[in-house]
């Protein structure tokens, strides 16, 4: 293995770091703005569900990434290398504005734009991309279906329940919907970079002839993400957990509980969805149960924007990269 390639792989991982940094803010938002936990502590709890996600949800995103992108015999060093900076530089602004912004998207525009950059349109899959873009759209529109229903299904059951006692079967029951989501996260945004140093692997010829997954590679990146959670994104914490639509530990629960429930069954699909996608939706889902005007839409609106430009923008950055260096 040469000294690039471990450069390489350090890089992914600073990515995955930044993932969890970035990403933080969807697995605790909920459970910090209902004051169910401490932001230290919430934190803690996200980032030990991440880590073990891998223990549940197996390695489908990671493949899907790995092969299913871009044709995995035009990896390079100099296209992964691309790929990362490109998807890294747009991870920082979005952080640097309060964005949640989708960092899976932007390692999947970057592997875009540098795998262009470098054969041309003949590169990409572009069964694995549709998929991809579609769910863009899908993600936050189940997500805020599963969280409008379950928010439906909660008031439907308590509605003769007093409000302090709702309040504290659901402070309790929230540390249970935001381990989930953490299962989720943890599970398909950490195997993105799996499929991205696998892939690099691969083309070196350190896989031999299959193409998979080490395991060093899954405790390695499961435990860079879990970093970048402890860390958090403190800007993005205050956009998704109050600007968006005041929550309640009921509310919190329900829209992290239908969030957690997508994220599980399109990691088991092998679809890399965003995770910020899904839980805006719920977020959005559980607001508009008491009123349409409780949802802050036009903050929704900006956040949207963000989503649609992060695959072109991050692609263009990668295709750059990949020119300048080549």
């Amino acid at each position: 293995m040469t000294s690039f390639i471990v450069f390489l792989i350090l890089l992914a991982l600073v990515f995955d770091f930044l993932n969890g940094f970035n990403d933080s803010a969807n697995s605790i938002a909920t459970i910090v703005s209902t004051r169910v936990l401490s932001p230290r502590r919430a934190v803690l709890w996200a980032a030990f569900f991440n880590f073990i996600a891998f223990l549940f949800l197996g390695l489908h995103v990671a493949t899907t990434i790995g092969k299913g992108v871009v044709d995995v015999n035009i990896i390079d060093p100099n296209v992964i290398l691309a790929t990362l900076v490109g998807a890294c530089l747009w991870d920082i602004a979005a952080w640097y504005v309060g964005l949640p912004t989708s960092s899976s998207h932007a390692l999947i525009g970057g592997l875009v734009g540098s795998a262009l950059a470098k054969t041309g349109p003949t590169a990409l899959v572009y069964s694995g991309i549709f998929k991809i873009i579609l769910f863009i759209f899908i993600s936050p529109v189940v997500g805020l279906c599963l969280g409008l229903g379950f928010g439906v299904i909660v008031h439907r059951f308590f509605r003769r329940s007093t409000p302090s006692r709702v309040d504290h079967i659901f402070r309790k029951g929230q540390l249970i919907s935001a381990a989930m989501f953490s299962l989720g996260h943890g599970g398909n945004d950490a195997q993105k970079t799996m499929g991205i140093i696998a892939g690099l692997l691969f083309s070196a010829g350190l896989l031999g002839t299959e193409f998979y997954i080490p395991f060093w590679v899954v405790i390695s990146c499961q435990a860079a993400i879990a970093l970048g959670t402890m860390f958090g994104g403190w800007r993005i914490v205050k956009t998704m957990g109050q600007r968006i639509a005041k929550l309640r530990p009921v509310d919190g629960f329900c829209a992290e509980t239908g969030a957690a429930f997508s994220l599980f069954v399109t990691t088991a699909m092998g679809i890399p969805v965003s995770t910020t996608h899904t839980i805006t939706g719920a977020i959005m889902g559980v607001g508009s149960l008491r009123r349409l005007s409780a949802v802050r839409w036009g903050v929704a609106g900006r956040i949207v924007w963000a989503w649609i430009l992060t695959i072109p923008c991050a692609a263009a950055v990668s295709a750059v990269t990949y020119f300048f260096f080549h």
